[in-house]
């Protein structure tokens, strides 16, 4: 199942890359993607970049790789328009990503802990506004 979401996620990637279409749309179109979220195997983190969940597969690994990938290239690219710093985007996009979970979904909270989010807020870096 994860060696052809390996496949699709290069191919996503590079139609991510001549389009312009951020990475965190096609993601979500990505049933890997969905699938894996829904079962709790990856997870948002606060430094803007999806997380794998316990070990995972070296196919998930590569799924959730190639996604960080298309991350980074965009914080990267909205940086340079923006004068703030890659690091500073792809913070801001953390809180964001992590504020968007919803209920049953992994996040990573600021003491590195994965955690479920529930019916509340999600516990995030207290940066986050």
């Amino acid at each position: 199942m994860f060696e052809l979401a390996t496949k699709k996620a290069v191919l996503i990637a590079a139609a991510v890359a001549a389009t312009g279409i951020s990475a965190a749309a096609w993601a979500q179109r990505d049933p890997a993607y969905a699938a894996a979220r829904a079962a709790g195997q990856v997870g948002e983190q606060p430094d803007g970049y999806l997380g794998v969940v316990g070990g995972g597969s070296a196919d998930l690994r590569a799924l959730v790789n190639a996604i960080n990938i298309q991350r980074k290239a965009a914080y990267t690219q909205k940086a340079q328009a923006s004068g703030a710093t890659v690091e500073q985007l792809a913070f801001t996009s953390g809180c964001n990503l992590i504020q968007q979970t919803t209920a049953g979904e992994k996040y990573r909270t600021p003491d590195g802990a994965w955690a479920t989010r529930g019916g509340g807020a999600p516990t995030r870096d207290p940066r986050c506004v």
